[in-house]
């Protein structure tokens, strides 16, 4: 098998984990789905840890939204744990689920 068609089946297989894509030839198609929702639950929970105060916030409601983030914003290669949580937070604020913060009170008046 070439380097080429490996990286290739390698990028189907991540694709469909990470990304909802079809299951890939050879692979069974419930497990898959199953190692899938794992992977999810673990993002969930980094995100979870990194960014408490948007657990705080969302009570009940964590879950349900990071999955549906998730769905729309597959992890890619290069983004860290932190940056996904702060665009999970971002994503919230555009879709109206949070407010965005306040400046602190030490801020105002001073340029970022």
């Amino acid at each position: 098998m070439s380097r080429d068609r490996l990286a290739a089946q390698q990028a189907e297989l991540l694709r469909a984990l990470l990304a909802g894509a079809p299951t890939p030839a050879g692979f069974d198609d419930d497990r898959l789905h199953a190692q899938a929702h794992a992977l999810l639950a673990k993002r969930s929970r980094v995100t979870w840890h990194l960014r408490p105060d948007l657990a705080d916030d969302l009570g009940d409601r964590f879950g349900p939204l990071f999955a549906e983030y998730a769905a729309a914003h597959p992890k890619s290669v290069g983004v860290r744990a932190r940056q996904d949580a702060d665009r999970f937070g971002l994503w919230l604020v555009e879709k109206g689920h949070l407010t965005p913060p306040r400046r602190p009170w030490w801020r105002v008046g001073r340029r970022p």
